[in-house]
């Protein structure tokens, strides 16, 4: 018997291993639609999951929070709800979600806000458009429209966020911001604005006014996609 060790080398790969590297190639050399998005999900969870098949939960995933965006803006507690996904797994999905956001809110950063109004809106979809409550955000902008403070008022209930017209406008006159934009979120998916929403960027937009500051437009935001009053002739 050979006191030499064993060459880790000759161990067979596990039964997984061939096929994550089919993946790996899929990615490297194919570019953005090279995966689907239950493998972007099996991808994402390989670290969390040496040698076991990521695909099953993967699928599960998309099943529960009803798409690759679902999933990566879901709170860390809905995840953990899900069978088989442990703290790490967890940790695997949002830390991608964040390099999206991160990756989103520096292209809005760069640029004069009106002049990037679609890098805004992708900005604004990644971080908002699946949460479960409305959450209510406003996008400070210097002379130049570029963003100088993007504030989060906070969250409400499923269905209603308080905004406070005074305090809107304070905090832009505290930082030096000559305009803004409002943003929050619907639940429910549908952006289409209420007539409370509505009312609130009136009452905000004529405090502006007495102050100096603009109010470029009101965003709300949705799954199913996004509203502007502005555009829609409301502001």
């Amino acid at each position: 018997m050979s006191g030499e060790p064993a060459d880790i080398s000759d161990k067979p790969a596990h039964g997984g291993a061939g096929h994550r590297a089919r993946l790996r190639q899929r990615l490297l050399n194919g570019g953005a639609e090279a995966l689907a998005d239950y493998e972007v999900l099996e991808y994402l969870l390989f670290g969390a999951n040496a040698r076991g098949d990521t695909k099953p939960l993967a699928k599960e995933l998309l099943a529960r929070f009803g798409s690759l965006a679902g999933v990566l803006g879901a709170s860390p507690g809905a995840l953990m709800q899900v069978r088989g996904l442990s703290e790490v797994g967890v940790g695997s999905l949002k830390i991608a979600a964040l390099a999206a956001r991160r990756m989103a809110r520096s292209e809005v950063r760069q640029k004069p806000v009106l002049g990037s109004w679609q890098a805004l809106i992708d900005y604004l979809a990644i971080d908002m458009a699946n949460l479960t409550v409305e959450r209510v955000r406003v996008l400070y902008l210097n002379a130049r429209n570029q963003l100088i403070l993007d504030h989060e008022l906070g969250d409400g209930t499923v269905d209603e966020a308080a905004i406070y017209p005074r305090e809107v406008i304070r905090r832009g006159l505290d930082i030096g911001a000559t305009a803004l934009i409002l943003v929050h979120n619907h639940p429910s998916g549908n952006p289409e604005p209420s007539r409370a929403d509505i009312q609130i960027t009136h009452r905000i937009a004529e405090a502006g006014r007495l102050l100096g500051i603009t109010v470029h437009d009101h965003v709300i935001i949705g799954r199913e996609g996004h509203v502007s009053l502005r555009a829609k002739g409301l502001l």
